[in-house]
């Protein structure tokens, strides 16, 4: 059984930076494309960060320059180093892993950015 858990989230100040890290554990095939999405209380859920098994990545205009998405296939970990911080980015942080072409998601990580 496939299980995705993501941390590291917590309450910065803007400006501040935080790492992500989610482990997905239970996988007897290879994991393709991770990413990291979030959502806002009353929003929609939207992609932050994506990174394909050959390690290509794409971002949200709103993030391109300040996160960066990497993975660490021996360890089935996907990362997301996030920088700057604005208030804007107070949200709930969602990992999804793809495999065998379906998406298994994370419980989420709470990222709170005070200002």
């Amino acid at each position: 059984q496939v299980q995705v858990v993501e941390s590291g989230g917590g309450l910065v100040q803007a400006g501040g930076s935080l790492r992500l890290s989610c482990i997905v554990s239970g996988s007897k095939v290879r994991i393709n494309t991770m990413g990291w999405y979030r959502q806002a209380p009353g929003k929609q859920r939207d992609v932050v960060a994506r990174i394909t098994s050959g390690g290509s990545t794409d971002y949200a205009d709103s993030v391109k320059g300040r996160f960066t998405i990497s993975r660490d296939n021996a360890k089935n970990t996907v990362y997301l180093q996030m920088n700057s911080l604005k208030a804007e980015d107070t949200a709930t942080y969602y990992c999804s892993a793809g495999i065998l072409y379906r998406d298994y998601w994370g419980q989420g990580t709470q990222v709170t950015v005070s200002s």
